[in-house]
This record gives C-alpha cells, structure tokens and sequence, in this order.
C-alpha cells in the first residue's frame, strides 16, 4: 500500500533528502503536499518530478511567483501561509508528516499534524523547545505517531529498548550520552571565537546543514536545543542527558545502562539514513547511503564538550530549569541573533550575549495552552530587535537593553 507523505520545508536540506528517499522508493511513497519558504525555483522544480496535490508557500509573493513557474493546467494546487501548511499537514489524504521546517515558523504545522494522528517525522526541534508540554500532549491525544529524525534522537530511539515508555528505572537506563560533533571551532579560544566569520560558521566539517543550523552547531546552541529535545522525547531531565563532544560524527548517539552497557548507533553523517529509518520503521529500507567502514575510520574520539567558551549549551539548560515560556524565549532569541550574525551585525562572542541579555528580561509564564508560548516568542524577538539597536553603537553586558 503506498503512502501518502506530506513534507513541511521541502526546499531545505532535510526536505531535499526526504525526497531523495522518496524518489527511491516510488512505488512505496506518494508525496501529497510540500510547503516551503520562499524558493520558487526549486519548489517547481519538485513540482515538476513529484506532482503534488498541493503545494504551499510561505508568503502570498512568493506563492504568485511559484505560479508564474509552472504550466498551464499544473494539477498542484498553490497555497500560502501559515494556516495552509497547518491544513495539509492535517489533512485526511496524507498518511506521514516530514516536520522539516527551520525555527518557529514549523511550529503550528508540526502541531495540526500530531493533533490529526499523522506519523510525524520530527526535524523540527523547535516545536519540543517551544512548547514540550502542548507537543507532547497533542501527540497523546491525536493518537500520533512521533519519530525523531534528528540524527542524535534518531540514534537514542533505536538504543532505547523497543517498549520504552518514558521510565530510565523499569528499563534500568543510567543516561543518554548525546554526541556533538563540535562544530568547526572546536579547541578555539574566546580571542580567536571573536575573529569567526559567518562564511567560517556555516562551513560545518561533517554535515550538509542550511546556514542557521550550521551556526547553532558552531555555537553548540543546537546540542542546546537537543538537550531539551531529548528531555521531552525520552521523558528526562539534563541530569540524565551527557553532552560527548564525537569529532568524527560516526557515533549519533547512545545510551548507558545500569548493567555497564552501553548501546552505540554509528553510521555515516548523512541525514537519509535517519529520515529512511523514520518513513518505514519498525522495517528498515535503502537509503542511498554508503555502508560505514569502520577500518577507513580507524579511531573514535571523545571529549567533554566546553562550555566556558560556548555557553550557548548552558543557556538552554538554564531554560528547560526555568520552565514555562522561558525555553521559547531561547529559541526566539537565538533565532535573531544568529540571523544578526549572518547579516554581520553581530560578532560571533555576541550570539549568547544577546541570548542571555533577553532571558535576564523574561517573566516566566506557564504553559497551559499556545497562547502564552507565541505571545513569549513574539516578545523575545522584541527584545532582541531592541538589544540589537543598542549594538549598534555599545554592545550591553546585561539585559537591561530590554
């Protein structure tokens, strides 16, 4: 029986190798809709080889110029915004949801499709780190299927015992070790972090990744992010969860038991081997993934990662303590800053600066419904904007600026 997939963030990497999975497996997989930002080009193009029933934009502007790019009679249906993707994303015709779409803007899709009881592909780490409790709750009620595509969860998912219910006791679990490549500034100082450009940020020396999770992986704010991923995938708190700095990226991840074992998933940096693992599990199917030599490897290394001079990993522990809408106020605000850095308005040093400076400023609110994490986000993005002004002329030490 073929099934239906619906991929949120079609354009970007995770999506393009969504597709290359599908396009290995056509008479498994059928693509029913795909959403993106804003590159017509590519969109119609995918178009083109897949024929979608619907295709989503993320602005009217570029919806018009997807338009003017296809044919005459095109059966894809063009849409826009953000209400839209929510909408394909629930839809009754589509089977499985690839949550691939960057930063908060996955948000309410990632959502519809685990209110709808899809089986939803999570790339999107931003919609645990914003709203944990809601997600997480929204998976139980829908009757969702929820299967990590990020590379280290992916890993800790196929580690865990296969009746895992969320108690480290009853499965005599000791801690999940999350590896972290440690980006392409691994071993510098902070004097030499002050002098990174962004074309030296995004250049990451294992993965393909888009320029902003490039950058989190350089400032270890992703294995931020991942951490608090992790506590509410696997129902743990960061006290459970070791931070491994793997150079080589063989290891995605493993977990320790009680018993002195510990289960390792290794494979090659290439994210359609989790993505594949995702679309068929519990079966495993082709990737188009060369076979791990572990001979042409040789060696694996280990070290804690530092987090004297990349805080990044501490802010997101200080906000999975807080709680509330604070782990939203992290990612809104790392969301701006990473961007400022891109734009060269920001040093590198800068983006946990700024980061801290907005936490610093937040009154937390609980998190009983979405109302209070978009309200968070909004605010957060607020207050950096302000930061930012303030940079222009004297960078601040403290929130203040807020």
């Amino acid at each position: 029986m073929i099934q239906r997939i619906t991929v949120l963030g079609s354009t970007g990497s995770i999506g393009c190798n969504t597709l290359d999975v599908v396009r290995r497996h056509q008479g498994r997989y059928q693509v029913f809709a795909l959403a993106a930002g804003r590159n017509a080009a590519l969109m119609a193009q995918q178009i083109t080889e897949f024929t979608p029933r619907f295709a989503v934009m993320a602005d009217n502007d570029a919806a018009i110029a997807l338009q003017a790019l296809l044919p005459a009679g095109c059966a894809t249906t063009v849409l826009s915004g953000s209400a839209a993707m929510a909408d394909v994303a629930a839809h009754a015709d589509t089977e499985m949801v690839m949550a691939a779409i960057v930063g908060a803007a996955g948000l309410l899709p990632t959502l519809a499709a685990a209110r709808a009881g899809k089986r939803v592909l999570l790339a999107n780490k931003e919609s645990l780190v914003m709203a944990g409790p809601l997600f997480m709750q929204a998976v139980r009620d829908g009757g969702a299927v929820l299967l990590p595509i990020d590379s280290e969860h992916n890993a800790i998912f196929q580690a865990l015992p296969a009746d895992y219910r969320g108690d480290f006791t009853l499965h005599g679990i000791s801690k999940i070790l999350l590896t972290a490549s440690g980006g392409p500034f691994r071993g510098r100082t902070h004097a030499e972090l002050q002098q990174v450009t962004p074309a030296q940020a995004v250049a990451h020396p294992n993965w393909s990744m888009g320029q902003k999770i490039s950058v989190d992986s350089a400032t270890l704010m992703n294995k931020g992010l991942e951490l608090i991923e992790a506590c509410f995938l696997f129902n743990c708190q960061p006290a459970q969860v070791q931070v491994v700095v793997h150079p080589q990226s063989v290891i995605h991840s493993m977990v320790q038991y009680c018993d002195g074992s510990v289960l390792a998933q290794l494979g090659q940096p290439d994210m359609r081997t989790p993505i594949a693992y995702g679309m068929a599990w519990p079966q495993r199917i082709e990737a188009g993934v060369q076979a791990l030599d572990l001979f042409s490897i040789a060696r694996l290394d280990f070290e804690p990662a530092d987090e004297v001079n990349f805080p990044c990993l501490q802010l997101a522990r200080d906000a999975f303590a807080a709680g509330g809408t604070m782990p939203a106020v992290l990612n809104a605000a790392n969301e701006v800053a990473v961007a400022a850095f891109l734009r060269e308005q920001i040093g590198f040093t800068d983006i946990p600066l700024l980061i801290a400076a907005v936490m610093q400023q937040h009154t937390v609110q609980a998190v009983t419904e979405l109302a209070p994490v978009l309200e968070a986000d909004q605010w957060a993005r607020e207050c950096a904007g302000r930061w930012l002004l303030q940079a222009g002329t004297t960078l601040p030490e403290s929130g203040n600026a807020c």
